[in-house]
């Protein structure tokens, strides 16, 4: 027996009148008809006597109201408690980051538990060789990523910062001591791509299989995580390209980041499975965007 079914019924039987059922319901005369009619078929029996002048409770419709009533009551009161709950931005939020949590990441959850200090933002890292499998997993509820993202299931905000490339290579390596490098230069850099389940268009946006001109990259090797991919370089396998801040983040003796010229700038964003979304990513995202918008955010 369908809720909505029920809820016709009762409505009918407190306004006695089909056009204003359908207009409480936001549904046709016609289609009030229809649930009450497949009700009645569901019961065996008339629960309405209609005229052209009237509609009233015949004495089966009576006395099924008056069973009715109590549960119903306490299902529409359980579903009203739901939806609000539902609106409430409370509990725990689990939010991804890759690599490095910058401060566009940091400062949207300060943001965030600032405006909703009834919700607490817990971080969790993302593998950068596969971005959105968490998130599928329902492992984390919303996650910072690379845009545009190119995914069915999910939906992404605006982007929350535009920054340049840099370009990871040894100490030791040729090009360590410039102070910048053309896009493309990078044919003659054999870069560290990524071993995992990430889309195609991910494994290009991390390793460039062309430069913009399409002269062919070369591939040196593949890894699951940053860490991995650092460690490649330091000994001098490769190089690695990074965005701005996440460089920022991993300097470190035996690696250069020298700035890359040439490329699209990359843009940090969030993404959240459609089906899955709550009042708490909504509030995250906005969060996230009131940050970015402020000077300060990178």
């Amino acid at each position: 027996m369908e809720f909505r079914e029920l809820e016709c019924f009762v409505v009918l039987s407190e306004e006695l009148h089909f056009a204003r059922t359908a207009e409480c319901l936001y549904l046709s005369p016609g289609r009030v008809s229809q649930l009450v009619r497949s009700l009645e078929t569901r019961i065996g029996g008339r629960l309405f006597q209609r005229t052209s002048r009237r509609v009233r409770l015949t004495p089966l419709g009576e006395r099924f109201l008056a069973d009715l009533r109590p549960a119903y009551d306490g299902l529409e009161s359980a579903v009203s408690r739901a939806r609000a709950a539902a609106r409430e931005v409370t509990g725990v939020i689990r939010v991804g980051f890759l690599a490095t949590p910058t401060d566009v990441v940091t400062g949207a959850v300060r943001v965030f538990e600032r405006r909703h200090p009834g919700c607490v933002a817990e971080l969790v890292e993302i593998p950068l060789s596969d971005p959105f499998g968490k998130l599928r997993a329902g492992q984390v509820d919303v996650a910072f990523t690379l845009l545009p993202v190119d995914e069915p299931d999910l939906v992404t905000g605006g982007g929350l910062n535009r920054v340049s490339h840099r370009l990871g290579l040894s100490v030791r390596h040729p090009l360590a001591g410039r102070a910048r490098i053309g896009a493309e230069e990078l044919a003659g850099v054999p870069l560290i791509g990524l071993d995992g389940p990430a889309p195609r268009f991910w494994h290009e946006r991390i390793a460039p299989s062309v430069t913009p001109s399409g002269r062919p990259i070369p591939r040196a090797g593949k890894v699951a995580t940053t860490q991995e991919g650092l460690t490649q370089v330091a000994l001098g396998r490769g190089g690695m390209v990074f965005c701005t801040p996440s460089a920022d983040q991993h300097g470190r003796s035996d690696i250069r980041f020298v700035p890359v010229t040439g490329l699209p700038p990359s843009i940090l964003g969030l993404a959240w499975v459609k089906a899955a979304e709550t009042a708490a990513v909504r509030a995250f995202e906005a969060a996230a965007a009131e940050h970015a918008a402020e000077p300060q955010a990178a």
